[in-house]
């Protein structure tokens, strides 16, 4: 289910820049293109995905404070699980996602989309596209915002989601 919308794919490879072109590119052999955000201020290091919503109807996903490799490795499992018409739940936890742990998928409010999403905001045009936040729990299993959740948990991962309510 691919949504009818324009983006960047659809524009001549002549009106790109260099970097434009080789984000593009990426998105055309793969399906999808992770970027990396190094640490700054105050937000920690995250990656987001392009192409989840173009090529599958499924909401990109943004993650906080995973090592690079790591995220690349989890978003591809994601990837091929959207791909094969298994997604992960939304708003509920799953075992699919991590090996030895449960995850979380949570909507993304737009408002975070202009200071996190920058490359998802020139492929697609603006901010009609959907993004969730996947989030990882502690090693005794509490997620974000959670009344047990430590202070570090909660700033390794920034509340991105619609509604700022602790999880219970």
């Amino acid at each position: 289910m691919r949504p009818d919308i324009a983006t960047a794919l659809d524009a001549p490879d002549s009106v790109l820049d260099d970097e434009e072109l080789r984000f593009v590119q990426r998105i055309r052999q793969h399906g999808w293109f992770r970027t990396q955000i190094f640490a700054e201020s105050n937000y920690p290091e995250f990656s987001f995905t392009t192409g989840f919503w173009i090529g599958h109807g499924f909401p990109e996903i943004i993650v906080f404070s995973m090592p690079p490799n790591i995220a690349h490795d989890v978003l591809w499992h994601i990837y091929r699980m959207i791909s094969t018409g298994s997604p992960p739940p939304i708003g509920e936890l799953t075992s699919t996602i991590y090996a030895n742990s449960d995850a979380l998928l949570l909507p993304v409010d737009r408002k975070h989309y202009q200071d996190h999403l920058g490359w998802n905001r020139w492929f697609y045009g603006g901010d009609e596209f959907p993004c969730l936040q996947l989030l990882w729990p502690s090693k005794e299993g509490v997620f974000p915002r959670h009344p047990d959740s430590g202070e570090a948990l909660n700033l390794a991962q920034p509340d991105l989601s619609c509604s700022a309510s602790s999880l219970s």
